[in-house]
């Protein structure tokens, strides 16, 4: 979220940090789903990452509607948004699958 170094302090400090965190987190909360041991509890990680990611379009849409990004910024951000959205849905969809594959919820054992 480079674009927010652009702006005045007031917007940085309020809605800046907000998106930069949610965004982040996103992809942090992939990589610490795909570290844990269970799918189930990959699966939950996926879920933060989910809400992460309904969260960043919210603050997205905050600043399209602040005049803090341009309408073409706005919809390139938000149509990559919407790829990551699909492409993580069908993520938890194979998760719930192997879940169901797995005897016991361990992926070890296997």
């Amino acid at each position: 979220m480079f674009l927010v170094l652009e702006w005045d302090y007031f917007a940085k400090d309020t809605i800046g940090k907000q998106i930069a965190r949610s965004a982040d987190s996103i992809s942090a909360n992939i990589a610490e789903g795909f570290g844990r041991f269970h799918y189930k509890e990959n699966k939950n990680f996926c879920y933060f990452s989910r809400g992460s990611l309904i969260e960043t379009k919210g603050w997205l849409n905050k600043c399209k509607s602040r005049n803090l990004i341009s309408e073409d910024k706005y919809n390139e951000l938000l149509k990559e948004l919407e790829t990551i959205h699909h492409k993580l849905n069908i993520y938890i969809k194979y998760i719930g699958k192997k879940i169901i594959e797995q005897p016991n919820n361990d992926p070890m054992t296997q």
